[in-house]
C-alpha cells in the first residue's frame, strides 16, 4: 500500500483550498504537484496562468508510434473545498489517514484521490512502454469556486482529443460503478418585484394596495411545476434518454429510499416512481430563497419589494437562451398588474449529453468489465458539469465516471474513500488507455 500512499498523501496535504485568497499559492502548488506527476511519466506539462487562475497542461505520448495513436484527454481538478467546520473532523483533513477500510482527508474523493489514478495509470504503463495511446491532461484550479477557467481554454485549444475521460464522480454503490452519459445543465436568476414607494401600515392600506410579496408568490406561480412537469415552454428540446439508459437505471436504488434517506418528503405521489427521471432527464425549477417584508418580527408591515433567487436545472438537449427567453415570458405574463419585476441572470451552463453507443462509452465499458469485473451501469447525473458540456460541443465523447461512494461526504467533513479503490481505480485507468487505442 506504501507504494501509492506516501504519494497521494503528499498531494493531499497541500491546502488547495480555491475559496481562500490566502491559498492561492498551494492551489498553484497542487498544480505543480500535478505537472511533476505527468513528467514522471515521460511526458512534458506546465502550470500555465490562464486569465488568472492556474491550469496543469501537459502529455504523456504514446510508448510507440505517437503520431498516429488516438488522444484521450484527461480531466480533474486540484483544488478543493474548505474542510469547515474543523470540529467535526475526526483526523486533521489535510493529514490523510486510514482507518479501517477508509483513507480520510479533504480532497480524497473530490477530485485529488481520483486525479492521482488517471496519473499514476498512465505513469505505469508509460514507464513500461505499453502506453498505446497519447494521454493529455488538462486540469483545473478553481472547479470548486466556478470552473470557467478550463472551459476557456478547451474552446480555445484547437487540438481536440478522440475520447475524454474524468474521474470526478462516484459508484451506485460498494462494486456498482456507473458511467454518467449525461449531465443537467444549469440557468440562475434573481428576481424583484415592486409594488410601491415604501413600506405601509397593513391596517390602514391592507386589502387596499398591492402586496409585494403576493404579488411575488403570483408571478412564481406560474412557472412552478405541476405533477413533476414544468410548462411545455421550459420543456421544450429535451433529448429523452436512450432504452440502454432505461434498462440501466433499474439497477439504481429506489426512488422512494432516495429520499427517504435524506430525510426528503415527495413533491407528490408520483415522485418517487419517477424519481431519476425527474432528477435527470427532465428540468427542474428551485426557488432558494425569498426575501420579503419582515419574516421573523411581528410588525404589521404591508411589503413593496420582495426578492427570490430561482435556478431551472436544464434536460440534456436544451438550448439556455431558449429556456431563459420561456422563463421570463411566462414570469412577465403571471406578474400582477401595477406591479413591477427586475429579472437578473446570474449565470448559466448547458447540459452535456453523450451517446451511449459511441464507441468510446463501449470500450470504456469492456475496460471497466476487465478491471472491476463487472460492467458500469449507463446513468445520468442530475448536476452540472461544465467542462463536460464544453467536451460535448467540441464533439469529444466523454467517459464520466468515479469511485466514490454515497457516503464519501464529500464537501462535507470525514471526506472518504475506499483504500481498496485508489489501486482499482488505478488499474481501471491503465485499463481505460489501453481499450481506447481500439478509437
Amino acid at each position: 500500500m506504501s507504494d501509492w500512499f506516501d504519494e497521494l498523501a503528499g498531494f493531499l496535504r497541500i491546502e488547495s483550498v480555491s475559496a481562500d485568497p490566502a491559498r492561492a499559492d498551494d492551489v498553484k502548488r497542487a498544480g505543480e504537484w500535478v505537472c511533476g506527476l505527468v513528467r514522471d511519466g515521460g511526458g512534458e506539462c506546465e502550470l500555465i496562468d490562464w486569465n488568472g487562475q492556474p491550469l496543469a497542461i501537459g502529455e504523456v505520448p504514446a510508448s510507440t508510434d505517437p503520431q498516429n495513436a488516438p488522444t484521450v484527454l484527461c480531466y480533474g481538478h486540484f483544488d478543493v473545498q474548505p474542510p469547515d467546520p474543523l470540529e467535526l473532523w475526526d483526523s486533521p483533513p489535510f493529514e490523510p489517514e486510514i482507518r479501517g477500510e477508509h483513507l480520510y482527508g479533504r480532497g480524497v474523493a473530490d477530485d485529488k484521490g481520483q486525479l492521482y489514478m488517471l496519473l499514476a495509470g498512465a505513469r505505469e504503463l508509460s514507464r513500461a512502454g505499453r502506453l498505446p495511446v497519447n494521454v493529455r491532461f488538462a486540469c483545473d484550479g478553481e472547479e470548486e469556486t466556478g470552473g470557467d477557467s478550463i472551459v476557456q481554454f478547451l474552446a480555445a485549444d484547437e487540438r481536440g482529443a478522440n475520447a475524454a475521460i474524468i474521474f470526478d464522480s462516484g459508484m451506485i454503490g460498494v462494486g456498482r460503478p456507473a458511467f454518467n452519459v449525461a449531465t443537467r445543465g444549469l440557468t440562475y436568476f434573481h428576481l424583484t418585484v415592486r409594488t410601491g414607494a415604501r413600506d405601509m401600515h397593513s391596517g390602514i392600506y391592507g386589502g387596499a394596495a398591492l402586496n409585494a410579496a403576493h404579488a411575488l408568490i403570483q408571478t412564481l406561480n406560474g412557472v412552478l411545476a405541476s405533477d413533476g412537469r414544468l410548462a411545455e415552454p421550459l420543456r421544450a428540446g429535451i433529448v429523452p434518454p436512450a432504452q440502454s439508459e432505461l434498462d440501466s437505471w433499474r439497477e439504481l436504488p429506489a426512488g422512494a429510499s432516495e429520499l427517504a434517506d435524506q430525510g426528503a418528503q415527495p413533491m407528490d405521489s408520483r415522485a418517487a416512481e419517477e424519481f431519476y427521471v425527474r432528477t435527470t432527464a427532465e428540468p427542474a425549477l428551485d426557488v432558494h430563497g425569498v426575501a420579503a417584508g419582515s419574516p421573523f418580527a411581528q410588525k404589521t408591515v404591508l411589503p413593496v419589494e420582495a426578492s427570490a433567487n430561482v435556478s431551472i436545472r436544464l434536460a440534456p438537449g436544451q438550448d439556455p437562451d431558449e429556456i431563459d427567453r420561456a422563463f421570463e415570458r411566462l414570469l412577465r405574463a403571471s406578474v400582477p398588474e401595477g406591479a413591477a419585476l427586475e429579472i437578473e441572470p446570474l449565470g448559466s451552463a448547458p447540459a452535456a449529453l453523450v451517446d451511449p453507443g459511441s464507441p468510446a462509452i463501449q470500450l470504456g465499458l469492456r475496460a471497466f468489465e476487465r478491471a472491476l469485473g463487472v460492467q458500469p451501469a449507463l446513468i445520468r447525473t442530475g448536476g452540472t458539469l461544465p467542462i463536460a458540456a464544453a467536451l460535448s460541443e467540441r464533439g469529444i465523447p466523454t467517459i464520466i465516471t468515479g469511485f466514490s461512494l454515497p457516503d464519501s461526504n464529500i464537501h462535507a467533513p470525514n471526506e472518504s474513500l475506499r483504500v481498496e479503490y485508489v489501486p482499482l481505480g488505478i488499474a481501471a485507468a491503465r485499463a481505460l488507455f489501453e481499450e481506447l487505442s481500439g478509437l
